[in-house]
């Protein structure tokens, strides 16, 4: 007998997840959303991201787990499969001390701490040594990284999981028991993969008051940004920030950012628009010609995004409700991308032993 199996959300999480569900030719999955890759909307988180691989997760964590345990996907694909929109950067990092305590500082604060966990994960770490940091920086490193062209990745997901046998429906749904009996056999689901991001917020049956956003704003210019380069916190406020990555595969460059808590403001706010575009000169001035200011950046355009923050961390595990076997994965905030493949194979672990029990009871 198949298994089987509906996935809710088509952002990262879940279509990692089902990327992963779909390698098994036992495993039937129908993949259930609102939004789909190509839309736009504030809803949909994945479309606006970065997207890189810039370890934020504390040490001995369990994001720190999910993010070791993304890396080796990420460079397999990027080395393997270039028509994934991967390909790898020259990453540095730089440390303020007086961004410690911040809402970007605390974002931040693995990333750019002297000798962290990740040196041993990703290629070419060293620290630049504190003769070459102006004086406000307490310490940078610089290593080889990954940049997603999110508008390329998203449906190369898509299709990989399409190939296994996977199918798309769009659906909009107010509670996560609808979700049994939406599987594109017509027959009722063995297990229910939660991958709504923010919206598990008000998705029936799950209600999670946990959950809440952290508004990003970007800019997507032409320009070439050259190495991928992040600082620890800005002087503009404590919930801004400054990063440049330019996307694979013709994907333009992303200017960042923001990380505002509990904001839900979907418009681009055209001030906090410019202090992100002269923050990114300061940081890669090769980004203008020289004399340039902001309006030698080729803007494609302005975006914004709500990272799906969770009070406590993701969550990632088993639940009933009504009668339906759930397997939850939502609520990664800013790390989506760089813990989707640790995240994915623990929730196909999840289903696998929902998969098992259910076997063990109809004998």
């Amino acid at each position: 007998m198949p298994n089987n199996i509906v996935i809710l959300g088509a952002g990262v999480s879940g279509l990692t997840t089902a990327y992963l569900l779909s390698k098994d030719a036992a495993n039937k999955v129908t993949v259930l959303a609102k939004h789909m890759p190509g839309d736009y909307d504030i809803e949909y988180a994945s479309p606006w991201a970065g997207a890189n691989y810039m370890p934020t997760g504390k040490e001995g964590s369990k994001h720190q787990e999910w993010e070791r345990a993304t890396w080796a996907p990420l460079k397999e694909l990027t080395e393997k499969h270039p028509e994934a929109g991967i390909h790898f950067l020259n990453t540095v990092v730089y440390n303020r001390k007086k961004d410690q305590g911040s809402a970007t500082g605390d974002w931040f604060s693995e990333l750019v701490k002297p000798n962290p966990w990740y040196k041993d994960v990703v290629p070419n770490f060293k620290s630049i040594p504190d003769g070459k940091l102006d004086a406000e920086m307490d310490n940078a490193q610089e290593f080889t990284s990954v940049c997603i062209n999110t508008a390329v990745y998203l449906p190369w997901l898509v299709g990989q999981c399409a190939k296994n046998g996977a199918v798309f429906k769009r659906a909009v749904l107010k509670h996560i028991t609808e979700a049994a009996n939406a599987h594109h056999s017509g027959q009722r689901a063995d297990v229910v993969v939660n991958c709504t991001g923010l919206s598990s917020k008000t998705l029936g049956g799950v209600s999670d008051e946990k959950m809440y956003p952290a508004r990003g704003q970007i800019v997507v210019v032409r320009n070439d940004a050259g190495p991928m380069c992040s600082t620890s916190g800005t002087d503009d406020g404590p919930d801004e920030a400054v990063y440049t990555m330019t996307r694979a595969v013709g994907g333009g460059t992303i200017l960042g950012g923001s990380y505002q808590k509990h904001n839900w403001d979907p418009l681009p706010d055209p001030n906090l628009a410019n202090r992100i575009m002269k923050r990114a000169i300061q940081v890669a001035p090769q980004l203008v010609k020289p004399g340039q200011g902001i309006e030698g950046l080729d803007i494609i355009r302005h975006g914004v995004g709500l990272r799906p923050l969770r009070e406590g961390g993701p969550r990632v595990e088993k639940d009933e409700v009504g009668g339906v076997q759930i397997v939850h994965n939502y609520g990664h905030g800013g790390f989506g991308y760089q813990a989707s493949f640790g995240c994915a194979n623990e929730a196909v672990s999840l289903v696998k032993e929902v998969l098992q029990s259910k076997t063990r009871a109809k004998l």
